[in-house]
């Protein structure tokens, strides 16, 4: 994230820009110079998840209970001293950065290679160094920081433009994340999350005034700079020539900067000696190689002005004014330059912000276009249900439904899968038809042959997926006996029948059609009801890759069911799908471990009466579901008892391969799949969803195999 080698040359040639401070002193002094103004730090949280995650174990699924925990005490640390935070997440990627987007899913699957690989040969979790964050944990941040009070909001944008214009636009304290963008743009002071001792809330300010200092730049200079050095909207390899000749002329290198640090200065001294001497006289596509790259640039510098900023770097035309919101942007006169993408929005603002389009024309806002425009622009045409379905997607209530009600597009990232087990189906594949019925209720099942009726892109990171066009997925029709309409929710919605909502939680992974269900619900019944402390202790024998796998599936189960709650107006607490009430990822492992030496049942509830029915309950329900999804359950292999509860595997002397390779000839449709299709529903997911190109259509599923 950020401007490109920037972080490292603040720390090694810029240390200077670098200040000590406290927020306890911080906000005394804001309360002082600001009263009756409650000291406000705004926080971008997709930046503060790995400093918030501090559970030991986190391969297996997540310690999510000691995660809420975390985050309770990160809360209380600051609400102490009298600092009100609001948080942000990322609700959306814009079209000019999803390449960046892929890039980064690309480099996590090798990261996930090598965790699975570490797995395999010593038997244990990594250590910190090899990281990754559980799945799913950024979307049940949203709702745990919710369920603690705070305020939390979703981005309709890339989450720190709006995270800077609301630290303007409400004089707060200061931010709280870690990207670069935020020494970029005019707005208030920015702290770092990874320098924060949160016991005694001393952390480091990154000074944007220092740094034009060190730099001999103005702040209006800063976008430009980060525009030549390439950040999310400029790649960086687009001036890599013009890099070159600055640090060719460049005489005044320091010793103590490296290469890049060393660029960084030669493009500043270039910016502060030579444009500026035409500054004014001269476009700036006269003095730089924009080539047929203007309007990429100018709308990278452009989205670094806030609401009521300008820069002396875009040349202002009378009669070619933009309007972002409250804000106004002088474009360049080049008629290249059609800024399509910069949409501002503002969640506290009263006004709707419009849409810039292009630079010679002002757009209002979708929000208030008329119908018929309405269509034009998104997947569903009702205006007040967008309106609802917006107002739950920025206060952060909902779950990918807006995306799909508007753009008909929805991104989804890496999950802990071992790409070499081709035994176990992608969490893409697994909740697709949960997914498909879905947008059945969001957007209508559509008719008319395969080529008919909506079309949703999926960007679903999964194994041999290279992620260059998303997979097209149309919906699949509901057809529940006895459904009938819930009230409250912006679209259709069914319900088959009274189901206690933590059956709901287990048994729904049945329900849609995936076969883990009754495993899951296996391991399940043990797992719910434990105190938070109870597995902290807990040694595990040692890690299984498969039940690393199982573990992140059920946890990205739950935020599909998330989505189902959504799309139906919420007809269930969501607390019954947050993991800290219904999962540990540690305890699941080890019931897992249990189960496959052989622990019957019973043992594996802990002899609990209550749970023992529970489960057979469970495992009921979602045998039914296989019937009536026309799946057929295939047992275990045959176990013979052992001693005291534990069982063997006849004929097996020795633990099942960790790869699964075994397996591969049997089931390699799972994985072997590519990206998708993109022009048309793909075939192969005959087998996997209870229809292929038209809706109607339906065909005998693969049996379940449960054995390992």
């Amino acid at each position: 994230m950020g401007v490109r080698g920037l972080q490292g040359f603040v720390g090694s040639a810029c240390p200077h820009t670098r200040t000590a401070v406290n927020f306890k002193e911080l906000a005394e002094l804001h309360r002082s110079q600001h009263p009756g103004c409650a000291p406000t730090v705004v926080v971008d949280a997709m930046c503060c998840l790995r400093y918030w995650y501090t559970p030991e174990s986190w391969v297996c699924g997540g310690q999510w209970r000691e995660y809420f925990a975390a985050l309770r005490d990160f809360v209380t640390a600051f609400t102490t001293v009298g600092i009100k935070l609001v948080f942000f997440f990322d609700g959306m990627v814009e079209q000019g950065k999803r390449a960046v987007w892929v890039r980064r899913r690309l480099k996590n699957n090798q990261e996930i290679a090598r965790i699975f690989h570490y797995i395999k040969s010593h038997g244990e979790q990594p250590g910190r160094n090899m990281f990754f964050l559980p799945s799913g944990l950024a979307i049940f941040t949203r709702f745990a920081l919710k369920t603690l009070g705070q305020e939390t909001l979703c981005s309709l944008q890339e989450a720190d433009y709006e995270v800077a214009s609301y630290g303007l636009q409400h004089n707060c304290l200061g931010i709280l994340g870690e990207d670069t963008d935020y020494l970029i743009y005019d707005t208030c002071p920015y702290f770092s999350i990874s320098e924060l001792c949160l016991d005694s809330l001393d952390t480091v300010m990154l000074c944007r005034e220092k740094l034009c200092e060190s730099l001999e730049l103005s702040l209006a200079d800063l976008p430009l700079l980060a525009c030549l050095l390439g950040n999310d909207t400029v790649p960086e390899g687009l001036f890599e020539s013009f890099r070159f000749q600055c640090l060719s002329s460049y005489t005044s290198a320091r010793k103590n900067s490296d290469k890049r640090g060393n660029v960084i200065l030669a493009v500043a001294d270039h910016i502060s000696k030579v444009l500026r001497l035409h500054q004014g006289e001269k476009k700036l596509e006269e003095m730089l190689p924009l080539g047929q790259n203007k309007a990429l640039f100018y709308k990278g510098v452009a989205s670094y002005l806030l609401p009521g900023q300008t820069s002396p770097w875009i040349f202002q035309k009378p009669k070619g004014i933009t309007t972002l919101g409250k804000q106004i942007v002088s474009v360049s006169t080049d008629p290249e330059f059609k800024p399509e993408s910069l949409v501002c929005t503002h969640p506290e603002s009263k006004e709707e912000t419009p849409v810039c389009t292009h630079p010679e024309t002002e757009q209002e806002d979708p929000m208030n276009m008329e119908p018929e425009m309405k269509q034009q622009v998104t997947m569903v045409s009702d205006t007040e249900i967008l309106k609802v379905a917006r107002a739950q997607h920025v206060q952060a209530e909902s779950y990918l439904v807006y995306g799909v009600m508007t753009s008909g597009e929805i991104e989804c990232s890496n999950t802990l899968e071992d790409a070499l087990d081709q035994a176990l189906p992608s969490q893409a594949f697994v909740y697709r038809p949960m997914r498909q019925r879905v947008y059945s209720l969001l957007l209508g099942a559509g008719g008319g042959g395969a080529s008919g009726g909506p079309v949703v892109q999926e960007w679903f990171v999964h194994s041999g997926n290279p992620l260059r066009h998303p997979d097209l997925v149309r919906p699949l029709p509901m057809n529940v006996p006895g459904g009938h309409t819930l009230p409250g929710g912006p679209a259709r919605f069914y319900r088959s029948g009274p189901v206690p909502p933590r059956k709901i939680t287990w048994a729904a992974y049945g329900l849609t059609g995936c076969w883990p269900g009754w495993c899951v619900s296996r391991h399940s019944s043990a797992c719910a009801r434990k105190e938070p402390l109870q597995s902290t202790d807990m040694m595990l024998e040692h890690v299984d890759p498969r039940a690393v796998q199982l573990g992140s599936l059920l946890v990205r189960g739950l935020s599909m069911l998330v989505l189902v709650n959504s799309a139906c107006g919420f007809p269930w607490s969501s607390s019954d799908f947050m993991p800290w009430n219904v999962f540990d990822g540690k305890l699941f492992h080890e019931k897992y471990l249990q189960s496959e030496r052989g622990y019957t049942a019973e043992v594996l509830v802990e002899q609990d009466r209550s749970r023992l029915t529970r489960f057979h309950d469970l495992k009921s329900i979602v045998c039914k579901a296989c019937v009536r999804e026309d799946r057929r359950i295939v047992s275990r292999q045959h176990w013979r008892p052992h001693h005291s509860g534990r069982w063997e595997r006849q004929g097996s002397g020795s633990h099942r391969t960790n790869s699964g390779h075994s397996r591969s000839g049997r089931r390699q449709h799972w994985r072997d799949q590519g990206p998708g299709s993109r022009q048309r529903e793909p075939d192969r997911w005959r087998r996997h969803s209870p229809s292929s190109g038209h809706p109607d259509e339906k065909e005998k599923q693969q049996p379940i195999s449960l054995s390992p």
